[in-house]
């Protein structure tokens, strides 16, 4: 009785805390792009006003590269986190996105029937998520971002790989079955270079 009792506690606390869910959907099929359910609708569009940024866990400096590109160079064997940064700065006119949304995928890896579309070779704890906007971070005081961290390690299999970070910014809810409707979503994508070293 006790642990029926829990676990009805437990289910009702996740229930009301689950504000938003990974963008599981699109992995889980051959999807090339969030924009194989969703529409590119939203106020967001400009580009000079939408941070997308990866930063150095340890370092907190970003991994933007001269090309726009990121490039995350890792020791074989070793671990390393990074923080992907998503938002809007604090003096944008524009509406703050509810929730944003991103995943990091190997295209090669699309039409495979792999849960992981991250580089093959590479362990990663957090390839993508859905998170609510409201993070604070230092060096961007004011703005409206997610923050989460995500662990890379090449294994012994591990080659250099090109990445897609593709993004959402959203606002409101999709309707079940139809994604196309009810959301306010716009979409952009970013170069992720993987590098191993040694």
């Amino acid at each position: 009785m006790k642990t029926r009792v829990l676990l009805l506690a437990v289910v009702t606390l996740f229930s009301h805390k689950a504000f938003a869910y990974p963008p599981g959907v699109g992995i889980l099929s051959k999807a090339k792009s969030c924009m194989s359910c969703h529409v590119n609708n939203g106020p967001w569009t400009d580009e000079q006003k939408t941070i997308i940024d990866v930063l150095d866990k340890e370092t907190m400096q970003s991994l933007r590269q001269p090309d726009g590109s990121f490039l995350l160079e890792v020791k074989r064997g070793h671990q390393r986190t990074v923080l992907t940064v998503i938002g809007r700065p604090k003096d944008d006119d524009a509406p703050t996105p509810y929730r944003n949304a991103w995943t990091y995928i190997d295209p090669t890896r699309i039409p495979t029937n792999s849960l992981s579309k991250f580089a093959a070779g590479w362990l990663v704890d957090l390839q993508l998520s859905c998170r609510v906007v409201g993070d604070k971070l230092q060096g961007f005081e004011g703005a409206r971002i997610t923050v989460l961290p995500m662990t890379i390690h090449p294994l012994d299999d591990a080659r250099d790989a090109d990445l897609q970070l593709q993004v959402m910014l959203t606002k409101g809810e999709s309707v079940k079955g139809n994604a196309k409707v009810g959301m306010l979503g716009n979409y952009f994508e970013r170069k992720v270079k993987l590098k191993v070293i040694g």
